[in-house]
């Protein structure tokens, strides 16, 4: 009898709770049948691109088109924000893209007897321009930011978020103009589209909460008699 009481009041609170997820809202969102999302164009596809800017102990591989000597050279970027690269002596590469770089390599080569150098710089491996997610995630970790990165793309390059996390609980922490800034954010409100998708940018830290509710849940299910799965299934999405 006191399972069953315990039964019928879980599901009267879940019914109370229980609410249909609200689509949209966010500015500039317009929410549309299923059946008439259109594809994008090739402006779509590029117009959100931004470019990688190179940092210290980046590795670069440059490739000088025509001269052996010159080509395929893994080179990483020191301390200083420096390479240095044959016939074009030293050059200060932080802060620049990669087009960028070819330019000042192609000035520094044209102005040593190579005629017309055709250079080209490729982001090998990045150290500077990272983002770190930890917390509920899958997969902790440092991720490299390369385009242009948003919450839900830095949570998906950790796999995911687990069973435990909550998800009206990720903070982006953030240090503008030497001042640390912190912002609260909801993924499940995002996912809706309730508001915007925020960028996140190199040197963030994104934190994904920890549901105590989900951890006590499972904690709880393992010692008490067997529920019904209705219920199971039930709490375990109140306590999301």
């Amino acid at each position: 009898m006191l399972r069953l009481s315990v039964l019928v009041l879980a599901i009267a609170l879940l019914a109370g709770c229980a609410e249909t997820p609200r689509l949209g809202g966010a500015a500039g969102l317009t929410v549309i049948d299923a059946s008439q999302m259109p594809p994008p164009t090739t402006a779509d596809l590029t117009m959100f691109d931004r470019p990688y800017l190179v940092g210290p102990f980046d590795r670069l591989t440059i490739d000088v088109f025509g001269v052996e000597e010159l080509s395929q050279r893994d080179v990483q970027v020191d301390a200083s924000g420096r390479i240095s690269f044959p016939l074009a002596g030293t050059i200060e590469v932080a802060g620049k893209a990669p087009s960028e770089i070819e330019k000042l390599l192609r000035e520094g080569l044209a102005a040593h007897y190579i005629r017309d150098p055709q250079v080209t710089v490729n982001l090998k491996e990045t150290i500077s321009q990272v983002v770190t997610v930890e917390g509920e995630v899958k997969k902790p970790g440092l991720y490299p930011v390369v385009g242009r990165m948003t919450l839900l793309r830095a949570v998906a390059v950790a796999e995911g978020t687990t069973e435990f996390s909550k998800l009206n609980q990720v903070v982006i922490f953030r240090t503008v103009k030497g001042q640390q800034l912190a912002a609260l954010y909801s993924l499940k409100q995002i996912r809706l589209g309730a508001y915007g998708d925020p960028e996140v940018y190199a040197n963030d830290v994104v934190v994904v909460g920890d549901s105590h509710a989900r951890r006590t849940f499972k904690d709880l299910i393992q010692v008490l008699p067997l529920l019904t799965t209705p219920l199971i299934v039930g709490l375990d999405r109140f306590t999301r």
